[in-house]
C-alpha cells in the first residue's frame, strides 16, 4: 500500500511538473482584422481608429494556462524590432466585459503605436476557452502564464514588462502583483479595490461572486477579503510603482475604492501616482486623450527607460 501511494504521488508531481513546463505555450495565433462595420462606429469614439490601426498586427490567440486551452488577444507595432510589453487586464466577467474591437483598439493597438508588444487574456472558460473563472482565483495564473508566453515572441523584450488592468482587470493586477515582481509598473484604471464596497453599492455583484468565486456562499467575508486589495496592499511588490485612475462619476466602481486605495498605499510609502477625472465616468472616455497621456508617460518611465522608483518617505528641505 505505501508503495502504491508513493507511485501515486511521484506520478501527480510529474504531472504537475508537465503541466506547469507548457504553461505560456502558444497553440494558435492567428492573424485578427477589425471588421469596416466594427471600425465605422469605433471612429465615432475614436476617430484615429484607422490611423492606429495602420501602425500594428494583432492577432488572436490560443494559450495554455494550468492546462486548460485560454483565449486571448496580441498586438504588436508592425515595425521590426524588440519592444518592451505590457500584459493587459479586461473587466467584466465571462462573456460581459470581454476583450472586443472597441478595447482592442483602445488598449492593445494604442499602446502598441507607443511602441510595445501587448497581450491579454480573455481569462479561462470565456470566450471558447476551457475552465472556469474565478473571479480573482486560479484565473490569476491565465495572467501570469503570458509571461512564460512572451519568451517565445521574438519582438519581445521579457526584461520590460509592465501591466495594465481596467476594472475588475484592476483587481487581477493587484492580486498578479502579490505573485511577481517581474512586473516594471502598473497601471489600473477604474479598478476594483474593495469588494465589500461592491456588495454595498451594487448588490447585484453579490450574484456574480456567488456564480464564481468558489466557497463564497460559505465564506464570504474571507473570500472577499482576498480580493480586495485594501486588506493586503504591503503584499504588492513593493519595486512596482503603480498609476491609479478613477473618474469622480464611475458608479460601477466609485472613486471610494481608489481613494482608500491610494491612502493604503501611501501610508507604506509604496510608490504609487494618482490620476482623478472630473466627471470621468467608469471607462473614462470623457478624458480618453488625458488617460492616455498619463499612461504613456508612466509607462515609458518606469517600463521603457527602467526608471528607478523613487524615496517615497518624506525628505527634502
Amino acid at each position: 500500500m505505501k508503495g502504491t501511494l508513493s507511485f501515486t504521488v511521484l506520478l501527480l508531481f510529474l504531472i504537475e511538473g508537465q503541466i506547469s513546463a507548457q504553461n505560456g505555450k502558444i497553440l494558435e495565433k492567428k492573424p485578427y482584422s477589425i471588421p469596416d462595420t466594427s471600425l465605422i462606429k469605433i471612429e465615432k469614439r475614436i476617430p484615429q481608429a484607422r490611423a492606429i490601426l495602420a501602425n500594428v498586427d494583432l492577432f488572436r490567440i490560443t494559450y495554455l494556462s494550468d492546462g486548460l486551452k485560454v483565449n486571448g488577444y496580441m498586438s504588436m507595432p508592425k515595425k521590426s524590432g524588440k519592444y518592451p510589453c505590457i500584459l493587459f487586464n479586461r473587466g467584466g466577467n465571462r462573456e460581459f466585459g470581454k476583450l472586443g474591437d472597441m478595447s482592442l483598439v483602445r488598449f492593445l493597438a494604442e499602446m502598441s503605436n507607443w511602441g510595445y508588444v501587448v497581450v491579454a487574456s480573455q481569462y479561462r472558460g470565456n470566450d471558447g476557452g476551457e475552465g472556469k473563472e474565478e473571479f480573482g482565483g486560479k484565473d490569476v495564473h491565465d495572467i501570469l502564464n503570458l509571461i512564460p508566453m512572451l519568451s517565445n515572441v521574438e519582438m519581445a523584450d521579457t526584461s520590460r514588462i509592465g501591466m495594465f488592468g481596467w476594472s475588475r482587470g484592476g483587481m487581477m493586477t493587484y492580486l498578479s502583483l502579490t505573485q511577481t515582481c517581474r512586473i516594471k509598473a502598473a497601471v489600473i484604471g477604474s479598478g476594483m479595490a474593495d469588494a465589500f464596497i461592491q456588495t454595498r453599492k451594487r448588490p447585484e455583484m453579490k450574484t456574480v461572486f456567488s456564480e464564481l468565486i468558489p466557497e463564497y456562499a460559505m465564506n464570504p467575508d474571507s473570500v472577499l477579503k482576498t480580493r480586495s486589495a485594501v486588506y493586503w496592499a504591503d503584499k504588492i511588490c513593493p519595486t512596482t510603482p503603480l498609476l491609479i485612475l478613477a473618474g469622480s462619476a464611475d458608479w460601477r466602481v466609485t472613486h471610494d475604492e481608489a481613494f482608500e486605495m491610494v491612502q493604503k498605499l501611501n501610508d507604506i510609502h509604496h510608490p504609487v501616482r494618482f490620476s482623478f477625472y472630473e466627471g470621468g465616468e467608469h471607462s473614462l472616455m470623457e478624458h480618453v486623450d488625458e488617460v492616455n497621456h498619463d499612461v504613456h508617460i508612466f509607462l515609458d518611465q518606469y517600463v521603457r527607460d527602467r526608471k528607478s522608483v523613487p524615496d517615497m518617505k518624506p525628505h527634502g528641505n
